[in-house]
């Protein structure tokens, strides 16, 4: 119970700050699993007959009747608020929230998130593949993933990475004790920016991001923060709260969208397939 209370405490927190900063906008809550707390000044949209389909992964034929269902339940972009979509088995969920701004402005998304999400998926798009996508995405003019310690990008794991957006330049990995050397032999050294230490990486991001022109939108999974700051469903990273404030104050005037997920939930799976695919992967 102390963890929950944890993590819905760093939830609001970092939910809050985000707000403030879009105060004209409407918080949303995807409902797909009861992880998160009710707030009155929130729309919550019940999703928990979708959590089979959608939860971790889905083909695209699934991902599509989502999106047109939360077409007409959701505000418009420019009234958007943070949307907070529970486990980080929903992360997903944020290409669909990137297909919903306008096309004509470019955008430079920021994740936080100890995983690149930038892996190979075969059967459509899951929680660990959607970056790859968002990368394809033609208003999304660059892609940060900040905050990686997990061993998706080690040498062990590079050929799981997809190389196309890295080797564009149009994805950076920015990692915290784990090495990305891989990423020379593909042409893609610079891309990957690796620190000892959480502060030497927000450091050097807030330093880069400064230069930045662009409208953000900024996805957090709170998997990306340690263990002595909240539990998740997955592995975490080094990440404490105060970096992911100094991070939401830097993007202060900038943000055209926000989410949040990595909230705790259990679900037992009835796809035999599914509960398979889960499970190997962690």
């Amino acid at each position: 119970m102390a963890h929950a209370d944890a993590d819905a405490d760093a939830d609001a927190d970092a939910g809050n700050k985000i707000i403030k900063i879009q105060s004209k906008r409407r918080h949303v809550i995807l409902n797909f699993d009861d992880s998160i707390e009710k707030s009155e000044n929130a729309l919550d949209i019940d999703l928990s007959t979708w959590q089979e389909s959608i939860r971790f992964g889905c083909n695209w034929k699934q991902f599509k009747q989502l999106e047109n269902y939360l077409t007409d339940q959701l505000p418009e972009s420019k009234n958007l608020g943070t949307v907070c979509m529970g486990s980080g088995d929903y992360h997903h969920i944020t290409q669909l929230l990137l297909l919903r701004q306008p096309q004509d402005q470019p955008i430079h998304l920021i994740v936080c998130d100890n995983h690149p999400d930038n892996m190979r998926y075969p059967f459509g798009i899951h929680c660990g593949s959607w970056v790859y996508w968002a990368s394809r995405l033609a208003h999304i003019a660059r892609i940060d993933v900040i905050g990686i310690s997990s061993t998706d990008i080690s040498f062990k794991h590079a050929w799981e990475n997809h190389w196309s957006p890295l080797i564009k330049g149009k994805v950076h990995y920015w990692s915290v004790k784990q090495s990305a050397t891989w990423t020379r032999y593909i042409g893609a050294k610079s891309m990957w920016h690796g620190f000892d230490t959480a502060n030497k990486l927000m450091t050097a991001f807030l330093a880069e991001i400064s230069k930045s022109q662009f409208p953000i939108y900024l996805s957090i999974d709170k998997d990306v923060l340690s263990k002595q700051v909240v539990m998740t469903n997955w592995d975490q990273g080094h990440f404490l709260e105060g970096h992911l404030h100094n991070l939401i104050q830097a993007c202060k005037g900038k943000l055209v969208g926000a989410d949040i997920t990595g909230d705790i939930s259990v679900y037992h799976y009835q796809n035999n397939f599914k509960r398979f695919l889960s499970a190997s992967d962690g």
